[in-house]
């Protein structure tokens, strides 16, 4: 049976199918957004997963190019790994599920999100979010509290909810939240440098727009959806529990209140180990659980320390950032780099400067096809002093990398005014909290190392959040380090410039945030932010004037669009043999804006005199210097501009009679010639007598 429900968002329609797809799914629904149509699957196994202390929730959001009209670039032609904005979106359906499920559920659960059909007005990943909710609401899945995500866009101080494609090209700010009918659950937000007070108006605006969908998916619910199974929720067995409380208590205790990591840990290690003799024996079966029972009991002491004793793990005031120390300039050949260190979290940035060819082309559903920024963040094991084979990005690495990316985005330069193309790379060297807000750092300093003329040098922070059961009483973080990140309730990044905020990305472990919490780690990561960007300043405080001797070296020049042609040739013939000729790139706009990259300043201006000459309109009256091309019994044709020739008649060669064109000039020579006429049809009248005449002229009167 198909059940449909409808409602309206933003003036768009908002319209639900449940029941006419996906008949063997635990909920497939078909929920569309004006003509964006996403299609999703959700799907639990009947046991829970055996061995494991992590509930294995999957969130797959598949890109269909036919969604877009599209046909797949490449030889195969068809859908291939996920680009790195569907790892990008499934992570944003993720994190503001994951924490809604019941504790200690451990079942297999998977969410598969389709974009079936794109409207460029209506962004599928916002929809994708109140879809996969939705589903997991009407399935039989035990998840019962309903999550609404919306866009919100900045318009002349105007909050616009889900802008379209029009309004959000001029938005200075993109943001989406994500809420429940109580708190909001998460935020993703890239802006302009937006001011702080400007920013906690637009979450609240986006999380009052959120209450509109969140009955929504109660009706849906409570009209058409299945009946809710018996979560089995793993518990440890409360014998067990007591025994390694009682004996392990007070001597985690006592090594989790050591200030120094190093320390710390080796005092953990030393504890594990006492635990493991007295209970390995008893308990052979029960690792895992013991396990367990230490990481609980770590959890306790680490909140009962910064909610009752008002102290952190490593003795700083609760607004506190760790020292910080900046250097750039490290390594000689490459084109600029940062060094950021905070505490015991240290990334290392590196700018490379390429020509405007260099861009990262996209193949997706999104109207963005290329590229001209990018930014990479690697995550090696060594940062956390592990081993582990060496492998390629993970969603975490591409997601911190997109989050630094998007801090800086709207501080580069134009390709007018800068016109390369921008690589950032952070390595992560050691990692003990917010690597991600390092990257921000330690790329800003990379950047104007390498003379990138950025609007502002921008900085970055997390702050956290450690929270009673009920959700009454709240202590908010400043800089968390690995401890508190992994012991606490939140993680709210928040990057920008001294003008404002250019990206946040809040997740939670619990079930979302209070106004105030939101209002409190904004206000408290200004302060932060102020007080990294004047040691950053200190370092560096504005772009070198020139890029580094190893970057290449650009010019740009302006020609006539009806003139490109010429430039490029017959299957780019002309331009290839320039490219071969000096060795350079060229970047040819629709406008007639060139630009040109070489390695070497004399390609450069090589490159830029060839194009000037094939652009150069010929005009009567001028005299150049020509090349001979070709010789007849009536003349000889001279090439005087590259691709232009013109006829100098044997009766205009010289200034005196002559015979035989051979007598005065051979193929290969170079003459001065005047254009005497271009005809109706473009053919270029020259003469030698009439150049010969007004260069003795100009002789005679230099010497007067």
């Amino acid at each position: 049976m198909n059940h449909r429900l409808e409602t309206s968002v933003a003036g768009r329609t908002l319209k639900l199918e449940f029941g006419k797809v996906g008949m063997l799914s635990n909920a497939a629904i078909l929920m569309s957004y004006g003509d964006t149509v996403v299609l999703v699957n959700t799907n639990a196994s009947e046991k829970p997963r055996e061995g494991i202390d992590f509930f294995p929730l999957s969130v797959e959001y598949e890109e269909r190019l036919y969604a877009a009209g599209k046909i797949p670039g490449g030889f195969i032609k068809r859908e291939g790994k996920p680009s790195e904005k569907a790892i990008l979106h499934g992570r944003a359906i993720d994190r503001p599920l994951r924490p809604l499920f019941p504790d200690g559920y451990r079942n297999d659960v998977q969410i598969v999100c389709t974009v079936v059909s794109v409207e460029n007005d209506n962004l599928p990943e916002i929809l994708a979010i109140n879809a996969a909710s939705t589903a997991l609401c009407l399935s039989s899945i035990p998840f019962q509290d309903p999550v609404g995500a919306v866009s919100v866009g900045l318009i002349d101080e105007e909050f616009i909810l889900n802008p379209t494609s029009k309004q959000r090209e001029s938005s200075t700010l993109n943001l989406t939240v994500c809420a429940t009918k109580d708190r909001v659950i998460m935020i993703e937000a890239g802006g302009d440098e937006i001011p702080e007070d400007v920013m906690y108006n637009a979450i609240i605006f986006g999380f009052e727009k959120c209450q509109e969908i969140v009955k929504f998916q109660e009706e849906a619910m409570s009209k058409f959806g299945k009946e809710k199974m018996l979560p089995n929720l793993y518990v440890v067995e409360e014998e067990l529990q007591k025994e390694v409380k009682n004996f392990s208590f007070d001597m985690i205790n006592e090594a989790m209140h050591i200030t120094d990591k190093d320390d710390r840990n080796k005092a953990m290690s030393e504890v594990k180990e006492k635990i493991s003799a007295e209970f390995d024996e008893k308990y052979p079966d029960n690792k895992s659980d013991i396990a367990d029972v230490i990481y609980k009991i770590q959890k306790q002491v680490v909140r009962k320390m910064i909610l009752v004793e008002k102290k952190r793990p490593d003795g700083r005031a609760f607004d506190q950032v760790r020292p910080l120390s900046c250097e750039v300039a490290l390594l000689p050949r490459t084109h600029g780099t940062g060094l950021f260190t905070r505490g015991l979290t240290q990334v290392l940035t590196v700018a490379t400067l390429g020509a405007l060819s260099d861009v990262q082309i996209l193949d997706g559903i999104s109207e963005e096809e290329f590229k001209r920024y990018m930014h990479h963040y690697n995550f090696p094991s060594y940062s956390v002093g592990e081993v582990r084979p060496l492998r390629g990005p993970g969603r975490r690495e591409i997601g911190h990398g997109a989050l630094a990316e998007k801090a800086l985005e709207p501080l580069i330069p134009s390709e007018e005014d800068f016109p390369y193309t921008i690589r950032l790379v952070s390595e992560v060297l050691s990692s003990n909290g917010s690597t991600s807000q390092a990257s921000v750092c330690a790329s800003t300093l990379a950047l104007l190392d390498a003379g990138v003329p950025i609007k502002r040098p921008a900085a970055g922070i997390a702050m956290g959040l450690v929270t009673s059961e009920d959700l009454s009483e709240e202590e908010i973080l400043t800089d968390i380090q690995g401890i508190e990140d992994f012991f606490g309730d939140m993680d709210f990044k928040v990057a920008g410039t001294e003008r404002g905020i250019t990206a946040i990305q809040v997740d939670t472990k619990i079930k979302g945030l209070s106004k105030d919490c939101i209002k409190n780690s904004i206000e408290a990561a200004k302060k932060a932010r102020l007080h990294i960007l004047e040691k950053m300043n200190g370092c560096i405080p504005e772009a070198r004037e020139e890029v580094s001797k190893y970057a290449p070296k650009t010019y740009s020049m302006n020609i006539h669009p009806d003139k490109i042609r010429e430039v490029i040739g017959a299957g780019g013939k002309t331009i290839n043999k320039i490219i071969a000729e000096t060795g350079v790139k060229i970047d040819i706009k629709e406008d007639g804006k060139i630009f040109i990259t070489s390695n070497d300043s004399a390609g450069g201006k090589q490159a830029m005199k060839i194009i000037e000459d094939l652009t150069k309109e010929v005009k009567s009256g001028e005299i150049y210097l020509g090349k001979v091309t070709k010789i007849t019994q009536f003349g000889a044709f001279v090439e005087i501009l590259p691709n232009k020739e013109g006829l100098v008649h044997i009766s205009k060669l010289d200034v005196n009679r002559v015979n035989k064109v051979e007598d005065v000039v051979s193929v290969g020579d170079e003459i001065l010639v005047k254009v005497t006429e271009i005809d109706n049809q473009g053919r270029i009248n020259l003469s030698r007598k009439d150049a010969i005449k007004d260069t003795e002229n100009k002789d005679d009167n230099d010497d007067k």
